[in-house]
This record gives structure tokens, C-alpha cells and sequence, in this order.
């Protein structure tokens, strides 16, 4: 006669061990995360300073890019902390609050910050496509709408994600072999049916991420359709120029984020369980790093206040 130790989910404790099978490497393998978290901290918290405090950076496409910034900086705050103490102390437990509690912002910030680069898609679209009407379209009362709009609904999305996982049982299976908690990992645990976590999860991936992107790549086909309308090639090059950031971090952003999904989700027999969360641990910290770096590099009205911000003062 088989016996459960039923558990309840508030006496929950787990244990994060870190990356599976390269435990050996976590010295090794901290390094580079720990030196992309700080650049990630430093260059998007720098952003946000830029856009805040210079009148000429604060324009729909800039303060859109200082939520973006935000996002990076709540993302890579609440996983790589933890991270780099499994790395370097062997701090592997996390309490069940805790841990449900990483995985709501992990998501609740991963939905908003897609529904922010939307956003940021729309108005590369409207600038290019209504270049006359970009002053009334997109006011400072617009952003304030879409921003709102963006917290609201991935809070409404991720807050079932909570009530899903306490309605399970668990039987004392306590070991997630993760860096940080996440939805399908805590639910995996259980010895009850997750066919409803898994299914709102696939759910909520394609009818709010995978509507964005729907929505990105339809803002974007009506751009190229109308840049090449333009006959000077050098208007063509300068439209195109202002979407090439944007491109690069939504390539970046969107890319490891549904590999770790699917590979979660139906890649366990094909793709090395150490190479899975590798990559999701990397796509904490990537993103956030970069984003700030492209846009400096693309962007010539940051370019100008972060040489303005750095040059000596001219006291003569």
C-alpha cells in the first residue's frame, strides 16, 4: 500500500542547487554573471538618471526606454542576488513564500516589459508612418496610459500564476534544479494534477507574449512598407536606423526567453538540462546588460548627453 506525505505549501522550504551537473563550475561561471549584473545595474540605472534629469531626452521613445531600463534593473535584481549566493556561499534554501514570491515579479516583470518594447514598436510606427501627427498622438497623458496599462495587465495575468501553485499538494519533493523559482519548477514538484498550471501557462505565453509579437512584427511590416515608399535613400537608411536598436533588443529579449519556455516545457529528452538553465539564468542578466549598451551606441541624442554628462566643465 504506497503512503504520501501530504505536505501543505506554507511548510514548504526548497532547495535551489544552482546549474545541474556543473556544480564543480559555480565559482567559474559566477564571474561573468556577477560583472553583467553590475553593468546591467549601472548602465540602466544611469539611463534612467539621464532621461529624468535632461529636458531634451524627455520624449514618448525616451521615457518609454527609461521603463525598459526599470524592467531590466527589477529583473536582474530579483534572481541574480540569489543566484550568485547559491554560486558563492551554498545559500540554496528559499522559504515557499519566498520563492512564489520571485516567481510572481520574474514573470509579472517579464509580461510588462513586453508589453513596454509593444509599446516602444507602436511609436517607431507612428513617427515613421505619421510623422506630423507624432506631438498628438503620443502625449505625455498617452504614455502614462500605456504604462499603466502595461503593470495592470501583467499583474491580472500573473496573479493566478500565486493561486495555482498553493491549490497544489506536494509530498515532500523539495529540491528545484534551478538558480531561481519559477512557475512550471514549483509545480513540477507537486504530486498532484498540473494540467491547469501547464495549460494557463501555454495560454498566457501565446495570448499576451505571443500577441505582442504578432502585434511588433505588424507595426514593423507597416514601417518597411512605408520607408520604401520614400525615394531618397538616405531618408530610407535614417528611418531604418532609428528601428535598428529597437530590433536588436527585442531579438535579444524575446529570443532565450522562448527557448527556455519550450525547451521547459518540451525539450527535457533533447536539450541537456544544464544547458537550459544556463541560458535562463544568462537571459536574466544578457538582456539587461545590453539593452542600455545598443541604445548608447544607436541612439545619438543619448550618445551627445553621455559625452555632455562626462566632459569637463568649462569654467573659462
Amino acid at each position: 500500500m504506497a503512503f504520501h506525505n501530504y505536505t501543505s505549501p506554507q511548510d514548504m522550504s526548497y532547495v535551489l542547487i544552482g546549474i545541474p551537473g556543473l556544480q564543480d563550475l559555480h565559482t567559474w561561471i559566477s564571474i561573468p554573471i556577477c560583472f553583467m549584473y553590475i553593468v546591467a545595474l549601472v548602465g540602466n540605472i544611469f539611463l534612467i538618471f539621464l532621461i529624468v534629469t535632461e529636458r531634451s531626452l524627455q520624449e514618448p521613445m525616451y521615457l518609454l526606454l527609461s521603463m525598459l531600463a526599470l524592467a531590466d534593473v527589477l529583473l536582474s535584481t530579483a534572481t541574480a542576488p540569489k543566484m550568485l549566493a547559491i554560486f558563492w556561499f551554498h545559500s540554496m534554501g528559499i522559504s515557499f513564500g519566498s520563492c512564489v514570491s520571485q516567481m510572481f515579479f520574474i514573470h509579472f516583470i517579464f509580461v510588462a516589459e513586453s508589453a513596454i518594447l509593444l509599446a516602444m514598436a507602436f511609436d517607431h510606427y507612428v513617427a515613421i508612418c505619421y510623422p506630423l501627427r507624432y506631438t498628438a498622438i503620443l502625449t505625455s497623458s498617452v504614455i502614462g496610459k500605456i504604462v499603466i496599462a502595461a503593470v495592470v495587465r501583467s499583474f491580472i495575468i500573473c496573479f493566478p500564476f500565486i493561486f495555482l501553485v498553493h491549490r497544489l499538494i506536494f509530498c515532500g519533493r523539495n529540491i528545484i534544479p534551478h538558480s531561481y523559482c519559477e512557475h512550471m519548477g514549483i509545480a513540477r514538484l507537486a504530486c498532484d494534477d498540473i494540467n491547469v498550471n501547464i495549460i494557463y501557462g501555454l495560454t498566457v505565453a501565446l495570448l499576451s507574449t505571443g500577441l505582442d509579437i504578432v502585434f511588433i512584427i505588424t507595426s514593423y511590416t507597416m514601417i518597411l512598407c512605408t520607408v520604401f515608399q520614400i525615394p531618397s535613400w538616405t531618408a530610407r537608411f535614417k528611418a531604418l536606423n532609428t528601428c535598428g536598436s529597437h530590433i536588436c533588443v527585442i531579438l535579444i529579449f524575446y529570443a532565450p526567453a522562448f527557448f527556455s519556455f519550450f525547451a521547459h516545457r518540451f525539450g527535457d529528452k533533447t536539450i541537456p538540462h544544464h544547458i537550459h538553465i544556463l541560458v535562463a539564468n544568462l537571459y536574466v542578466v544578457v538582456p539587461p546588460m545590453l539593452n542600455p549598451i545598443i541604445y548608447g551606441v544607436k541612439t545619438k541624442q543619448i550618445q551627445d548627453q553621455v559625452v555632455l554628462f562626462f566632459s569637463p566643465i568649462n569654467t573659462c
